[in-house]
């Protein structure tokens, strides 16, 4: 018979902390207090947070528990990629860090070892500079499972992409960087001609699915439109927020 051990009540997996550098987030950490402490440096990630899930499960789940059960369509894998968000994992007196990008090996595989559990989230301080988004496409506008959910980090050089980071969830048997677009842009100018080229290197990165959620071709588009909207928000175009009141 296999034992399992109820983490949630360890004082040390409970704590938030801000370091010089990090945010970091105990494993057992409600959503709802890691998603204040995230909001609190990154304002701009509040709407995708109001839309994961319902109150009372904020309340309950942990982020530590989303992140390690490993589903392709998980919320806060994506943006907490482009983050460069890394984990600690722990068994017994061993710790080892792992940066989220080598966590997810397969469809609901992580690299945990046996024994193994997250112990804590570290999440990177904000820059000078950088334009983080994320937003995520369902059939419902609340309380539902992403089809499509995209993140992006962007810091210029003037009128240049200094550095790009784009993630999603919904497109792949893990939540995944989309290497080839972010290369397409990385020292282009900020403009269409530039979006337009990325958004074919898409095509190269992701071969998504269809399923009960989505058909792939609708995902694909739905992809493309998430990057130009990123574009369109960062470009000077005000983004139009649906939630204009706390909940």
């Amino acid at each position: 018979m296999q034992e399992v051990i109820y983490t949630g009540n360890v004082t040390e997996l409970q704590a938030v902390t801000v370091s010089a550098t990090h945010i970091e987030i105990g494993a057992a950490v409600s959503l709802t207090d890691a998603m204040q402490a995230i909001v609190a440096r990154y304002p701009a990630l509040e709407e995708l947070f109001l839309r994961f899930a319902s109150p009372p499960i904020r309340n309950a789940a942990t982020l530590g528990g989303n992140i390690a059960n490993g589903s392709p369509i998980g919320d806060s894998m994506p943006v907490l990629l482009v983050l460069d968000a890394s984990l600690l994992l722990r068994k017994g007196t061993s710790v080892r860090p792992v940066p989220l990008s080598n966590f997810y090996i397969d469809y609901q595989h992580t690299a945990l070892r046996p024994g193994e559990f997250i112990e804590q989230i570290l999440l990177p301080l904000p820059v000078n500079g950088e334009q983080v988004a994320s937003y995520k496409v369902s059939k419902r506008f609340d309380q539902d499972i992403s089809a499509v959910c995209g993140a992006y980090r962007l810091i210029k050089n003037g009128d240049r992409v200094g550095d790009i980071k784009i993630a999603y969830g919904g497109m792949a048997a893990t939540p995944k960087r989309a290497d080839k677009c972010e290369q397409a842009l990385l020292g282009k100018d900020w403009s269409e001609p530039a979006i337009a080229e990325a958004i074919a290197a898409l095509d190269k990165d992701f071969q998504p699915i269809s399923d009960m959620r989505s058909s792939a071709t609708y995902r694909k588009s739905i992809c493309a439109n998430l990057l130009k909207r990123f574009y369109n928000e960062t470009a000077g175009e005000d983004g139009a927020r649906v939630y204009t009141y706390g909940r």
